[in-house]
Formats: C-alpha cells, sequence, structure tokens
C-alpha cells in the first residue's frame, strides 16, 4: 500500500513538470523570437563595429539556433515523458530518461561554449554617427528603415541628441520617426515651434543598455536556469519511477510447499555421511523393553533346565 501511494505521488510530480516543460519551452521560444527582431535591428545599425561584436556576445547564447531547436525538442519530449508516466510503460519512460539528459548535457555545453563578457564602452556609441550619412538614400533604404524602426521602437533620436541629424547629414531637421506623435511633417513641425515634440535622448545610450542587457534577457537567463533544475529534478524522479515499477513487475521467488497439518512427516533420512536412526515414539521403545527382558526371562529359565539334567 506504501508503494502503491510513492508511485501515484511520483506521476503527479512527473505530470507537473512536464507541463512546466512545455510553458517554460513556449516563453523562451516567443521571448527569443522578440529578441532577434530588435537584434536584427541593433545589429544593421552597429555593422562593421565593435558593438556588434559585442552585440553577438550578448544575445548569441539566448537566440542561438541550437536552443531554439532544444526547446523545440524538449516539447515533444516532454509529451513522451507525460505519456511514459501515464502508462508506466518502461521503455517510454527510459526513453524520457536519456532524452532528458542528452538535452542537459547539450544545455550546459552550449551556454559554458557561449559565454563571454562583452567588452564596450560608451565612447564606442560615437561610431554610430558613420552610420547616419547614408539614410535617405536610394541605395539605402534598409538602412533608412532600420533608423525610423529603431528610434520608434525605443523612442530616442539621433545618437547623443537629434541635432546630430543636422551636423552629419544635410537634412534641415529631423527625421519623422523621432516625433513622440508621429505624422507627415511633424519633425519640421517641432523643429521650428516645439522641440519638445521630440524624442530627447539619443540611440546611443539605448543600444548601449541593449547590448549591456535587458529585462527580457534576464528573463531568459531565469527560464534557461529553471529548465536545468527541472531537468535534474525530473530525472530523479523518473529514475524512482522506474525503479519502483521494475520491482512491482518483478515475479516472486518460489517458496517450498509446506505439509498439511497433521501430516507424518515420516522418518529423517540423511543423504550423506553416517546414517543416524530417526528418534522412535515412546510406544515403539516400551514394545522393545517388553521384548528384551522376555527373551532374558526365557535364556535364564533355559540355563536352569541344563543344570537339573546334569545333576
Amino acid at each position: 500500500m506504501a508503494r502503491e501511494d510513492a508511485v501515484r505521488c511520483l506521476r503527479c510530480l512527473l505530470y507537473a513538470l512536464n507541463l512546466l516543460f512545455w510553458l517554460m519551452s513556449i516563453c523562451v521560444l516567443g521571448v527569443a523570437a522578440w529578441l532577434r527582431d530588435y537584434l536584427n535591428t541593433v545589429l544593421t545599425l552597429t555593422a562593421h563595429t565593435r558593438l556588434e561584436e559585442a552585440a553577438v556576445l550578448t544575445y548569441s547564447p539566448a537566440v542561438h539556433p541550437v536552443i531554439i531547436a532544444v526547446c523545440c525538442f524538449l516539447i515533444i519530449v516532454a509529451m513522451v515523458g507525460y505519456c511514459g508516466t501515464l502508462k508506466c510503460n518502461l521503455l517510454l519512460l527510459s526513453w524520457y530518461f536519456g532524452s532528458l539528459l542528452v538535452i542537459f548535457c547539450v544545455e550546459l555545453a552550449s551556454g559554458v561554449w557561449t559565454y563571454d563578457e562583452p567588452s564596450v564602452h560608451r565612447s564606442d556609441m560615437i561610431s554610430l554617427k558613420s552610420r547616419m550619412p547614408n539614410y535617405g538614400l536610394q541605395r539605402y533604404q534598409w538602412l533608412t528603415h532600420t533608423w525610423n524602426t529603431f528610434q520608434t521602437e525605443f523612442k530616442c533620436c539621433g545618437v547623443i541628441y537629434f541635432t546630430d541629424w543636422l551636423e552629419m547629414t544635410e537634412m534641415e531637421w529631423p527625421p519623422d520617426s523621432c516625433c513622440s506623435n508621429q505624422y507627415p511633417g511633424c519633425a519640421r513641425h517641432a523643429h521650428y515651434r516645439d522641440l519638445s515634440d521630440l524624442h530627447q535622448e539619443g540611440c546611443g545610450p539605448k543600444i548601449y543598455s541593449f547590448i549591456r542587457g535587458t529585462k527580457q534577457l534576464q528573463v531568459l537567463r531565469f527560464l534557461g536556469v529553471s529548465i536545468g533544475v527541472a531537468q535534474i529534478l525530473a530525472m530523479t524522479l523518473t529514475l524512482t519511477l522506474l525503479w519502483a515499477l521494475y520491482y512491482d513487475r518483478k515475479p516472486p521467488e518460489p517458496t517450498p510447499p509446506e505439509p498439511p497439518p497433521g501430516t507424518d512427516p515420516g522418518p529423517l533420512t540423511i543423504t550423506h555421511g553416517p546414517q543416524v536412526e530417526a528418534p522412535k515414539s515412546g510406544n515403539t521403545r516400551l514394545a522393545e523393553a517388553w521384548s528384551n527382558a522376555a527373551t532374558t526371562s526365557n535364556g535364564h529359565g533355559h540355563t536352569q533346565f541344563e543344570m537339573e539334567r546334569l545333576s
């Protein structure tokens, strides 16, 4: 009874862990997809600079294709583990344990291999100004779109200040993507009437903060550590459940049948060594004593009769 309760408890814990694997894997895939979109924008603006290398070093562990593939595979493994736990199938549970072990080793190796502290300074932000003169040119439409997207999403303008557009380009006012309330011609209106309608913070500090790590990146790191801990716990519970199921299904050792009550087991015989007579019952010993006594009595009578004849 106690073993059945323990097996039921182990199965409930594995159900919960597999559900947790599904939720955490989906969260990792969603946050990684969101970060990958912003990372592509940052890499476009920081191409061929030290900032690009720093951004790759920071975010490659989070958006690496290996991590994405591992999360997708973990969803499938969790489904197999759920089915194996539900049916108490030793083969499925063994495959589940082996898959979790392989995934854990891959995650650990990937984390160690890709971990590196980026070397970036605020002075490196000045190199972004070299990307501004190509804004608005026909052959650099992709760069124009990237600047507009980044300034709109991060609510910034220029590199250090919005006047960078006036210094580095031939523009008379900043792009409309610098406006807090965007509409065609908003930057021109803000430049001549109210500068407060423009974003006052530059994009350089925003990129620096992004490279140093965002809240989304911290969430991904926390989810990665949580998945690793959950995998260790799931492997331990799976081994315990496998042990319990194996010994429940193991056939019991045969025991010799006991003789029914009231049956005389008969005289004891020894196959090896000198033979020993079995102990005799009380009636048998009494009969032997009377027989010996009668034999002795007859022997004495016969002796006396022979002596009388001789005399």
